[in-house]
């Protein structure tokens, strides 16, 4: 075997990153199949490729016997003997069997099969590399579409866009390029299969980390994302140290910062707001933009009843309910949203009147309750 067949290897480690001992390997596999084909051997054969020497051997284990029954399996003491004089009867020993065109058959052989053992290790190589990116946002090109998938070229893979991961006021087109969150990254019998999402919480989440310098490093920590996709999104932010505001680096100067993220979640709305361990605080904070009055809380069943200004009923629940969805996702708190004369009327706004009795005292069939 001449040293080509290393050099061959060598360039495929480099260009591939394919380990050199996995083709070695890979290799000797297709070359004992190929000499157990081509010869008829027996299966206690191995072959020895010597880099250095640039060199392929043939060696079959053979127990030593006194009278020979099968050649393939057995040798004879006195040729044992020839080999090494210290070979005693029952040993097993090792025979070199290179036939003189094994050369040839063998590279036939094995080109297969070498190439499967490649086309895997490249595989495993892939798998491994995006494996670790679960969660994590990449920028890719969309390649191709189908009822089922949009396909977005990664680099080393195509990822698959499902139908329900993709945003609903977005229209995609071959060769646009977006970034998208690695959700799912499986290693299939076809090879690793990579899932993406553009409608994913965490997308937000990782676009901020990208975007604001004081999220990456931490300072700054995002403590809840609830968003729908394409039209609205909440996110909790808070620094320990009480010097740093978080809502304004997330901002950016002239609102630069969360302008990008808007902008590459095609227009959709963002609400920034600060998060706090006070149930009434935060509740308040989650239904921006509108004003609260005030915010009565039920720990036990981690409930809240938020009262608003009139004026303010409409803004406060959102169209369709979505400013309340929204908080509540944000917050983990049940938020019920009455308005101020409403409240007024059931006695609510009562400063002795306990919040418990006043959580309780509201009907569970009211139709502005949201969770």
């Amino acid at each position: 075997m001449s040293n080509e067949l290393f050099d061959a290897i060598h360039f495929l480690e480099k260009e591939k990153g394919i380990d050199k001992d996995v083709l070695i390997d890979a290799l000797e596999a297709a070359l004992i199949s190929a000499y157990k084909k081509n010869f008829n051997s027996a299966t206690n054969v191995r072959v020895d490729l010597n880099e250095d020497a640039g060199t392929m051997k043939v060696y079959a284990r053979k127990t030593i016997v006194d009278e020979v029954d099968d050649p393939q399996e057995e040798i004879s003491t006195e040729e044992a003997k020839e080999i090494n004089p210290n070979y005693e009867l029952e040993d097993v020993i090792e025979v070199e069997v290179t036939p003189k065109d094994f050369g040839r058959i063998a590279a036939q052989a094995a080109k297969q099969v070498v190439t499967q053992r490649v086309r895997e290790a490249e595989r495993g190589v892939i798998y491994g590399e995006y494996s670790d990116r679960e969660e994590d946002v990449m920028t890719g090109i969309i390649q191709r579409k189908d009822p089922r998938f949009i396909y977005v070229n990664l680099g080393k893979i195509e990822a698959r866009l499902p139908e329900a991961e993709q945003m609903p006021t977005e229209t995609y087109e071959v060769h646009d390029r977006l970034k998208v969150l690695v959700t799912k990254v499986e290693n299939t019998n076809k090879g690793p299969q990579i899932y993406v999402s553009r409608t994913h919480p965490g997308l937000l989440k990782r676009l901020f980390e990208m975007e604001v310098p004081e999220i990456f490093d931490g300072t700054v920590e995002v403590k809840s994302v609830a968003r729908e996709a394409g039209d609205r999104s909440k996110i909790s932010v808070h620094a320990e140290d009480p010097e740093v505001d978080p809502v304004g680096s997330c901002v950016g100067q002239r609102g630069q910062r969360v302008q990008a993220i808007v902008n590459e979640l095609k227009g959709e709305k963002i609400d920034i707001v600060q998060w706090s361990e006070d149930p009434v605080t935060y509740v308040s904070n989650a239904l921006s933009p509108s004003k609260v009055v005030k915010v009565l809380v039920n720990e036990e069943e981690k409930a809240t009843t938020v009262i608003v200004p009139d004026y303010q009923l409409s803004l406060a629940i959102g169209k369709r309910g979505q400013n309340a969805r929204l908080a509540a996702k944000l917050t983990g708190w049940k938020i019920d949203i009455k308005s101020e004369s409403e409240a007024e009327e059931e006695g609510l706004l009562d400063d002795n009147l306990q919040e418990d009795e006043a959580v309780d005292a509201v009907s569970e069939s009211d139709e502005e309750r949201f969770e």
